[in-house]
Order: structure tokens, then sequence, then C-alpha cells
């Protein structure tokens, strides 16, 4: 004779009867009436071929099978629970695709993004760096739900804006801003910085080459300190091996860019607590100043 499945809307029903010691509350416990938990326990003591349950006194306690039914059953359902909540924790309940620049990719932005995917384990999170006007091209074709980009004071109303002072940096040990042929560190082409470092230069008459390229901040601002050439990078990002140049010197203030938070038109809440914490990341980092 084959042993008979054990129903778990059956042991939750029997459950609940013994732990409320009534029928009744038993009902109200798993939201079903009173006669539908009768039922309940009637068909799952024909399933087993024992009584479960005695009935007799003022309140309902169990047999000597149900008492040894009751801990099996208790960790069934346990387990079963378990398997849904681990199921469902694992379902994706959206993402968001996140674009930001090369200096937001690295040690300021990592944090906020962790803490973010820790509190919502369920929303798949998608970042890509890069440089801004490939980050800008991609977010208007629709790869991204949000973006952080640098560009030009005024070219597009984002949900937020900081100004971007710029500095032209020079390495304190070993500097190359006195050579007859400016030596540069840059980004790529199609780059930000390095498109208004070299208008600028340009504009001057100043005569220049490229000594250093990478698509690398870190790479950028060691190649400056090493004195490999001169850069032209936000001022915040100065550090203590390196020096800023002034007009004085022959390199002209140049008007801040702006880094700038834009999202697409009605995106979920998902995104917007998101973009949230990085309006309160870009509003310290902003403020702060130069680091080290």
């Amino acid at each position: 004779m084959t042993n008979p499945m054990l129903d778990p809307v059956l042991l939750k029903s029997f459950v609940a009867v013994v732990e409320s010691g009534s029928f009744t509350r038993a009902g109200e416990r798993v939201h079903l009436s009173q006669s539908t938990v009768s039922q309940h326990l009637r068909r799952l003591e024909e399933q087993l071929g024992s009584e479960l349950l005695d009935r007799s006194g003022r309140y309902v306690v169990t047999t000597e099978s149900g008492t040894r039914l009751l801990g099996h059953a208790r960790k069934l359902l346990t387990l079963m629970e378990e398997a849904v909540a681990e199921l469902h924790a694992g379902e994706v309940q959206g993402e968001i695709r996140l674009g930001v620049p090369e200096d937001f990719a690295a040690d300021l932005l990592t944090p906020l993004l962790a803490a973010f995917a820790h509190d919502n384990p369920a929303i798949r999170l998608e970042v890509s760096s890069g440089l801004s006007n490939t980050l800008w091209q991609q977010f208007c074709a629709g790869g991204h739900d949000l973006v952080l980009v640098k560009q030009r004071q005024g070219h597009t109303v984002g949900d937020a804006a900081w100004p971007e002072p710029l500095a032209w940096l020079d390495s304190r040990e070993h500097p190359t801003w006195q050579r007859d042929i400016l030596p540069l560190v840059v980004f790529p082409v199609g780059g930000l910085y390095r498109d208004e470092m070299i208008h600028a230069l340009e504009s001057s008459g100043r005569r220049w080459r490229i000594a250093y390229s990478s698509a690398s901040l870190a790479s950028i601002r060691s190649a400056v300190a090493s004195g490999l050439g001169v850069s032209l990078l936000p001022a915040r990002l100065a550090r203590a091996d390196q020096h800023s140049l002034t007009p004085a010197q022959g390199f002209p203030a140049l008007p801040p860019l702006e880094l700038v938070l834009h999202s697409r038109q009605e995106v979920p809440q998902r995104v917007r607590d998101l973009a949230q914490r990085m309006i309160a990341l870009c509003d310290t980092v902003m403020q702060a100043g130069p680091r080290p």
C-alpha cells in the first residue's frame, strides 16, 4: 500500500487547531470557516487512518498519534514557507540601468551602489562608466534609466545639477608646464576635459602634443603626478603631489562644467529612490572641495 501524501493545507488546519485549542479560533487564524477546518481534520485522519484529536473535553487536544504528527507537521510547513520565501527573494522585481562618469564610478559611488543593492536585493542594478559624451548618447538612445554626466553649463536641464570647477594640473615634483611644446595627459577623443583643454590652448596659440592618453582617471592622475604632462581635471581631484597652474603661467581660467543627473520620464519608484541617494551624495562631494 502506498503511503499517502500529506496535504499542507490540511496540515496547516491541524496545527492551527492544536495551537488554538478550538476549531473556531483555528478557522479565524487560517481564514477559513469552522466547518471547513473540521472537514480538513476529518480528511487528514482518513488519509492517515488514525484519530489525531481528542474532541471530548472543553479544549481540543492531540491524541498520541496527533502528538507524533504535530512536530513533523510544523517542520514541513516551515520548510515550505522557507522555500517560497527563498524563491521570491530571488525574483527580479525590476532593473535600473545607470551610467556614470569615470571619476564617480570608483571610490565615490561604489559604496552607495552597494548599499542600494543590499537594501533592494530584488532589483537588478546594471552600472556602466565611461566618457560623458558616450553616456549621454546611450541615454538618449534608451540605454540608461539614470545617467550622471559632465556637460557644458546650460547644455541640457536635468533632475539636479552641480558646478564642476576645472583646474590645470601639473606635477609638483617634476613640472612640465614650461616646456616649449606642452605635453598633455588626456582622456580619449570625445572626452570633455580633453576638448576644453585643447580648445583653450589653440585659442592662446600654445603649442602642445599628446604625451599620454587613457580612459582611466586613476591613470591620468598618476601620469600627471609622475611628470608626463599637464592635464585639465575637476579642481576637487587635485592631489597633494600636483599643483594647479594659473593664468599668470599662461593657463587661462576656464568656466566650470556641470555635473548633471538625468532620468527618463515617468520612471518607477526604484529609479527615483536611487536618484535621491545620488543627489545626496553629489551634494556632499561637490561641496567638499579637493580630495587627496
